[in-house]
């Protein structure tokens, strides 16, 4: 799926004019979304734990995207974060925990 390369499993809708449910994944991590009035709320913030997050940032950086140029950043937690927004304000925070 574009800029993050997660693939769309199934996708469901009451009928053709209702809002989409969505299932999508990338290498064991699965996200559901919707687009269902009162299942989130705009601006919100999903945080994922990922593993081999520096290989994970280059991929996506190496991607021609002119409205997303992420960061790879150490946190105060010790910890790697990259921070991707959609289309629709929300955000991915993505972290992997340092040894």
């Amino acid at each position: 799926m574009g800029f993050l390369g997660f693939a769309v499993d199934w996708e469901y809708r009451f009928d053709e004019r209702a809002p989409l449910y969505v299932q999508i994944s990338r290498a064991g991590l699965v996200l559901h979304l919707s687009e269902h009035h009162g299942d989130g709320c705009p601006a919100a913030v999903v945080f994922v734990r990922l593993r081999g997050l520096a290989e994970f940032h280059a991929e996506i950086s190496a991607k021609v995207y002119a409205s997303m140029r992420t960061g790879l950043d150490k946190t105060e937690h010790n910890s790697l974060a990259v921070a991707v927004i959609d289309p629709f304000g929300n955000r991915i925070r993505f972290d992997e925990t340092i040894d």
